[in-house]
């Protein structure tokens, strides 16, 4: 587990981007923190690292959104609207696994409502300090553990 402290949206979306320049294809972001904690901004670091041009919006509404014109694809999904049944029914899999798209980047806001998770991933939890600045918290979950802090070329 590593931590990284976050004073604004700007180190949050730096952090995204270091780690988009970092991340190979088949790799899940698994992205958790309350209302605000800056989830989406991350993501757009996230795209920024990967060489995508395209404006990153929550896909609150879409669900999906499938940006493929960076060096690797990046899915980005949000599940804050969705029921774990409703989930369900997305065979989101396809992504992870790679089935029927090119391997990319995914990256699931509101992952903690997934009834089912990938075998590896990289969670990604955001939590608001008593200042209100950020703390990233990443996890990496059934995959070699990976010193974050001396990857990101932060330690």
């Amino acid at each position: 587990m590593t931590q990284f402290y976050l004073p604004n949206a700007e180190a949050t979306r730096e952090l995204g981007k270091n780690l988009g320049r970092s991340l190979p294809a088949n790799s899940v972001l698994l992205l958790q923190g309350n209302l605000g904690a800056g989830k989406t901004t991350f993501v757009q670091g996230l795209a920024a690292g990967l060489d995508i041009s395209e404006s990153i919006e929550s896909p609150t509404f879409t669900l999906i959104n499938e940006y493929t014109t960076g060096r690797i694809p990046l899915y980005h999904l949000d599940l804050y609207r969705l029921d774990p049944s409703e989930i369900e029914d997305l065979n989101l899999e396809q992504y992870w696994e790679g089935i029927e798209v090119e391997p990319g980047i995914v990256a699931i806001e509101w992952a903690d409502r997934l009834p089912y998770k990938p075998e590896s991933y990289l969670q990604i939890e955001l939590t608001y300090t008593e200042t209100g600045d950020r703390i990233a918290t990443l996890l990496n979950v059934g995959q070699d553990n990976v010193n974050w802090g001396s990857k990101l070329g932060t330690n």
